[in-house]
């Protein structure tokens, strides 16, 4: 969603409209609501128009508005929220003799662009939503509550996590090398992924965490020697779909 209310060709166009009945006396009108959002008060645009178009003395000053206007548009950040209830994080853990996987839900998130070019982020995501997709039953309550433990992300103490974008790098193709902050259990550590611009609103990346970064070691064959068959790999993936 944009944050940013006013299209500022919209109000161009308006200025243009506005000038050309005082220069040229055009005997018409055009309704020009179209180009405002709902929030956007247009009796005060139009006196703010009317205030310009009063004083200018001839095209040159018209000309140099315009071209302030349109420098101003040039540049211009917009920050889309993502919608948490079509964004999701889906995550996969690897063990010896298998494999898990689940979802976890955003709380909040936004994405900023400029000229069309992403330039930042910033995300948390609600711990308390992790869940487990592959097992049903009494199986499925366990694992999550085993997650949601101190063993694992001790969701309790610590109810979100938090990725923060630091510096973005275009590489073409719609897609954009990422370093960021990311937050677990109120530890932070760098990252680095590739975030893709999949469509209209809609993006996608895929994060490798080092779990035992966040101090959570359980299961760990670089932390605990003889698990034999019970090694659960440091490593997992979060494979993320943002929807703005």
């Amino acid at each position: 969603m944009k944050t940013i209310k006013i299209y500022f060709f919209g109000l161009t166009l308006y200025i243009i409209y506005n000038f050309s009945l005082s220069l040229f006396k055009i005997p018409f009108q055009i309704d020009f609501m179209f180009f405002y959002q709902d929030e956007i008060n247009l009796h005060f645009i139009n006196c703010f128009i009317n205030l310009i178009t009063r004083n200018m003395r001839n095209l040159k000053s018209f000309s140099i508005v315009l071209l302030v206007l349109f420098s101003f548009n040039h540049g211009i950040s917009q920050t889309y929220k993502i919608d948490v209830s079509k964004s999701i994080i889906k995550w996969e853990g690897k063990k010896i003799t298998g494999q898990h996987e689940g979802t976890i839900n955003f709380k909040d998130g936004y994405l900023i662009f400029k000229d069309k070019k992403l330039t930042g982020g910033s995300f948390t995501a609600d711990m308390k939503t992790l869940s487990n997709n592959d097992q049903t039953g009494n199986s499925k309550i366990k694992l999550e509550n085993h997650l949601r433990s101190e063993d694992f992300f001790n969701t309790d103490n610590y109810t979100t996590s938090t990725l923060v974008f630091k510096s973005i790098a275009n590489k073409g193709n719609n897609t954009y090398l990422i370093n960021a902050d990311l937050t677990i259990k109120g530890i932070t550590n760098s990252i680095q992924f590739d975030l893709v611009i999949v469509g209209p609103n809609k993006a996608t990346a895929e994060l490798q965490v080092n779990r035992t970064k966040y101090d959570i070691k359980y299961g760990s064959g670089s932390y605990f020697d003889d698990l034999g068959d019970k090694t659960i790999y440091d490593d997992f993936e979060l494979n993320v779909t943002l929807v703005y």
